[in-house]
């Protein structure tokens, strides 16, 4: 008998919407609170050969596990890695994490932004070398959909439930585009959404993958909590066009790149005024293991346990704040 999320073919119906979780397909309305943009294992690309690193699977489980079990004592239900592809993503550790906690894991595929491509994603066999297309992306990230995750050199294990990418700060670079479409392509072939981190411009970034002819209810946009994306109006920008806005830094407040709490609270406050309930969305960009960076020992509850209070506290009624934390997430992650 297993401790962790249920998966059985049992719990699902012809009509029922589903999500792809690590052990499986899941109803969707079983998922409960949803953080949307986290990290659990997250390893700078090469970091893994390191002398001077260590990954003991055991104590990085034990580490993650007590994370994930301090969340669902909070009243969390789902972890959304959106890590993408080549950042530490550890199936065979998500998987049994979830039995072992009975919190629901969302692994990611996609990669991005064009600085963090290996040359292989970057110059295939081609004079001059040129990007790869955006098919070329989208057939790579639709097969970790439909085929499974790949466990490099050994096998292909569950399916991704998100195609994650971003894009370069200074603007979007030619590969930077193909992944967009690429991610957008992939998303539509499959049913799962997509998220975005913008680089340069939000709501222009947003256009490329509408471009391709995907719904902007499938689409999140990240990094609207920056300093120059609330400066802008892009939060309110993207809701407008329907897709939903991630303030995914909560709890970050000592960087002058982004809002700290406070401007955060009073951000989801005007969204929720002006009618964009429905396309708010809320994370902490916490990670729980990191390999080769500097760690973030930000709590993947902290939205639960400090900023749901200071939401209140503006005036955010509650009916609004479990649509933010639950239906909203939810209605995102559902394939369709």
């Amino acid at each position: 008998m297993t401790t962790g999320p249920e998966r059985t073919s049992a719990q699902m119906n012809g009509t029922s919407r589903h999500v792809n979780t690590v052990l499986g397909p899941v109803p969707a309305d079983d998922l409960g609170v949803v953080a949307v943009h986290e990290a659990l294992l997250s390893v700078v690309p090469g970091a893994e050969h390191g002398y001077d690193i260590s990954m003991d699977r055991a104590e990085i489980f034990e580490v993650l596990a007590a994370k994930l079990t301090a969340f669902k004592a909070a009243g969390g239900g789902t972890v959304v890695d959106s890590t993408g592809m080549f950042h530490g993503r550890d199936t065979k550790l998500y998987e049994a994490l979830s039995r072992a906690t009975g919190v629901h894991v969302v692994a990611s595929t996609g990669m991005g932004p064009e600085e963090n491509l290996g040359g292989y994603f970057l110059t295939p066999q081609t004079d001059p070398p040129t990007p790869w297309p955006a098919e070329k992306f989208a057939d790579l990230f639709g097969r970790e959909v439909t085929e499974g995750m790949v466990v490099p050199r050994v096998e292909r294990r569950c399916s991704a439930g998100l195609v994650a990418t971003a894009a370069t700060r200074d603007g979007v670079t030619p590969t930077d585009e193909s992944l967009f479409r690429g991610a957008a392509r992939a998303a539509l072939a499959t049913g799962v959404p997509v998220s975005i981190r913008y680089g340069a411009d939000a709501v222009a970034e947003l256009q490329l993958v509408l471009d391709e002819g995907l719904p902007a209810d499938r689409v999140v946009v990240g990094d609207l909590d920056r300093t120059e994306a609330v400066a802008a109006g892009w939060p309110a920008a993207v809701a407008e066009r329907g897709a939903y806005v991630a303030v995914d830094h909560v709890g970050l407040n000592d960087s002058d790149d982004h809002v700290r709490d406070a401007e955060r609270a009073a951000l989801v406050a005007e969204l929720v005024a002006a009618g964009h309930a429905e396309r708010v969305l809320l994370s902490g960009n916490a990670i729980g293991v990191a390999k080769g960076h500097p760690a973030y020992e930000l709590p993947y509850a902290h939205v639960l346990t400090a900023f749901v209070p200071l939401l209140a506290s503006h005036g955010v009624a509650d009916e609004d704040i479990q649509r933010v934390l639950v239906a909203n997430p939810r209605d995102l992650l559902a394939v369709r």
